[in-house]
């Protein structure tokens, strides 16, 4: 009897550890943008909040949620608060390895699909197009892109649309090797997107670019201009700084 009340008591403090593990990363996630200037993030609280989260992976009642929390996590890391390429590359190496090995794992979940696509897109920015070619990473945005819409158009404010037409506008087109790229694809795939909920930032600069590319100068101009002139926003303040940023620049590049 002894023997199974020590096993019970075991049980319950390992379980209330993983709990605690979770809920510490995401009171440290929470708290990622505090001490940012702009778009660029300090790394305290998220390299905290990836810390907990990967100790919280240990745990299969609550794999799935901390998943999608610690790919959010490399994801901004990666994006705001290392600032050498040799630390991006590793930081989103991560990223992708987690992702392949989750959507592997729970090939239903929009949101492990959508930050994994996420942390794949900034893997191959920061690895190079030799790279990017090599890992057939814009046929796999597609596929997963499309996915992401079959099981839930509407996360992240229509995500699976924004990254299908991002991938779009971004692929460059070559016969007989990579056919599928259009860019009025792009710009109906990211309207779609924009339609779906309040159109973020993010999918108003790359609206813009598509609709430049389009010879749709003056409209992709005045999407720029409100864009830059917005003020960022207490959720996502160093992601809306970036587009602000991005904005202001192609503003310059455009008119």
């Amino acid at each position: 009897m002894k023997l199974i009340i020590v096993a019970v008591v075991l049980l319950t403090a390992s379980w209330g550890s993983a709990q605690t593990e979770l809920e510490q990363g995401i009171a440290a996630y929470n708290n990622r943008a505090q001490g940012s200037v702009e778009d660029r993030a300090q790394s305290e609280h998220i390299e905290k909040a990836i810390t907990h989260f990967e100790e919280a992976l240990k745990r299969p009642e609550t794999e799935e949620e901390v998943a999608v929390y610690l790919l959010r996590s490399y994801y901004f890391h990666g994006k705001y608060g290392v600032t050498d390429k040799k630390g991006q590359k590793s930081v989103f190496q991560k990223g992708k390895d987690i992702g392949e090995a989750y959507i592997e794992k729970f090939p239903e979940s929009a949101a492990i699909l959508y930050w994994y696509l996420a942390n794949l897109g900034s893997w191959a920015e920061v690895y190079g197009i030799l790279a990017a070619a090599r890992e057939g990473v814009a046929d796999l945005m597609k596929e997963h892109s499309e996915k992401i819409i079959a099981l839930d158009p509407d996360y992240q404010d229509g995500g699976g649309y924004f990254m299908l037409g991002a991938v779009h506008y971004k692929s460059p087109y070559i016969p007989f090797i990579l056919s599928w790229p259009d860019n009025d694809d792009a710009v109906t795939f990211l309207t779609k997107a924009s339609d779906t909920a309040d159109a973020t930032p993010s999918q108003k600069v790359y609206m813009a670019q598509a609709l430049y590319k389009d010879k749709q100068k003056d409209r992709a101009i005045q999407i720029l201009e409100e864009v830059a002139g917005m003020p960022p926003s207490d959720n996502e303040p160093v992601d809306d700084w970036e587009q602000i940023k991005m904005a202001r620049s192609l503003l310059r590049k455009y008119k």
